[in-house]
């Protein structure tokens, strides 16, 4: 499992440190060019999210494929994951652009605005090769080929870092474009991302008795309505997470502006954390999909208990070092007395519930390797809006608990998450058929 997981997990680091590059990129371009860098990666993110999501069904087909023996199987849902990535492209590329037709409207700052378009527009060049990247990835960590993800990760921060510093401020010879230059060098780190996948699985095609050019490139429709069907409730579920935290981010900005500070800092530093119980859960959906595969239920179980025991303790260690050191994590982000204070607790309201987010993630990584996405996202439905939000929102403004009850609430909701998604990992565990989906 930890074979598996680490490049995983470090991939994932590299995967939110590109992000973080772009902004401290265009910090000397000043707020408004800061703003509006921000602003468009996390509204591109949002709308990504729904598309990545959906691909996330692959580890359940590909991974059960592979632990059956059946490699012209992975190759088949292999061609079908790109058919499934360029149409999600074609609407939600459209999607953007209607966003992009509204941005006037969105009622922020005028030199927000003129920097926002042209970056984000630009930004939607990517849509297809970040969507490619993500059935790369997917069909080669359910090969368990994932030391290429890693490196492909490592080479596209590098394209971004130098491209960011050649086409914003027109180092090396090139024009100087400013935000629109950051947007350029995302969408060229991300070609790198697919591009180097392929080349990472034609190259070990070359060496399996069945390779891409064998594999007939025709759609079938069954296969990418399986894919949809599968990947909707996965992406769902993911929105359902993200969406919570945003929406609490809106009350903090209700609260003060030390709070909505804070509340923003924490979610920084606990998004770098989540990154190892997430590559923990992606390794648990392989092997437990692996074991589905070739008919083993047993080591299905063992294999998702395993990634669990391995998360708890990570997480404790993790809850440790929140709760040990917060003004140091603090001070890497802000000096300022006011958000010191209010965020030092909200960090150790996060390191109390912080492994019951890590272990909720890790058993939906395991409920997909079984084939189940369902019940995870009816589950964080009811986790997060029917007990963290409202909850939240009660304390923090009726009970006047301000950001404590904020985060209560979402503690509350997460402990749900978490429990919930245990339960139902023991119960299907131990019941489990072990069948494909497409068999079931």
């Amino acid at each position: 499992m930890v074979t598996l997981a680490w490049p995983v997990i470090l991939a994932e680091i590299g995967w939110i440190s590109m992000g973080l590059v772009d902004v401290l990129a265009v910090g000397p371009l000043g707020p408004a060019a800061i703003a509006a860098v921000g602003i468009g990666s996390n509204v591109f993110m949002a709308l990504m999210v729904f598309g990545m999501g959906i691909l996330f069904a692959l580890d359940t087909f590909v991974s059960q494929a592979w632990g059956g023996g059946r490699l012209d199987d992975c190759r088949a849902w292999l061609v079908s994951g790109v058919w499934t990535a360029l149409g999600l492209a074609v609407v939600l590329t459209g999607v953007g652009a209607a966003a992009l037709v509204t941005v006037p409207a969105w009622g922020m700052d005028p030199d927000v605005v003129v920097r926002l378009r042209p970056y984000f527009g630009l930004l939607l060049l990517s849509v297809a090769p970040l969507l490619l990247y993500t059935v790369f990835r997917r069909y080669l960590q359910a090969l368990t080929l994932v030391r290429p993800v890693m490196f492909a990760i490592v080479a596209a921060n590098v394209v971004n870092a130098l491209a960011n510093w050649m086409l914003i401020y027109g180092h090396g010879g090139a024009p100087a474009l400013g935000v629109a230059g950051a947007a350029w060098a995302t969408f060229l780190s991300r070609a790198v991302l697919a591009v180097s996948l392929l080349l990472v699985i034609v190259l070990v095609g070359r060496r399996d008795t069945v390779s891409p050019g064998d594999t007939p490139w025709r759609p079938e429709r069954w296969r990418i309505v399986r894919i949809v069907t599968y990947g909707v409730p996965a992406a769902l579920q993911i929105v359902l997470e993200v969406g919570a935290f945003a929406l609490a981010a809106v009350l903090t900005a209700r609260i003060s502006a030390a709070a909505a500070g804070a509340h923003q800092i924490v979610m920084q530093i606990a998004g770098f954390f989540f990154m190892v119980p997430l590559g923990i859960g992606s390794a648990a959906a392989v092997r437990v999909g692996h074991a589905v595969g070739r008919g083993d239920a047993p080591a299905a179980r063992r294999s998702g208990w395993t990634a669990l025991v391995l998360t708890a303790g990570i997480a404790l260690v993790v809850s440790l070092l929140l709760a040990g050191l917060p003004n140091l994590l603090l001070s890497f982000f802000t000096s300022d007395a006011g958000v010191l204070a209010v965020g030092t607790t909200v960090l150790m309201l996060w390191a109390t519930f912080q492994p019951f987010d890590a272990l909720q993630v890790v058993g939906i990584g395991a409920l997909r390797g079984i084939g189940d996405t369902k019940t995870p996202m009816l589950l964080h439905l009811g986790a997060h809006y029917v007990i963290g939000l409202p909850l939240g929102w009660y304390l923090a403004f009726a009970g006047g608990w301000g950001i404590v009850g904020l985060w209560l609430g979402l503690a509350a909701g997460l402990v749900a998450a978490g429990v919930s998604v245990l339960a139902t990992w023991h119960w299907r565990s131990r019941h489990l058929a072990v069948a494909a989906p497409e068999a079931a």
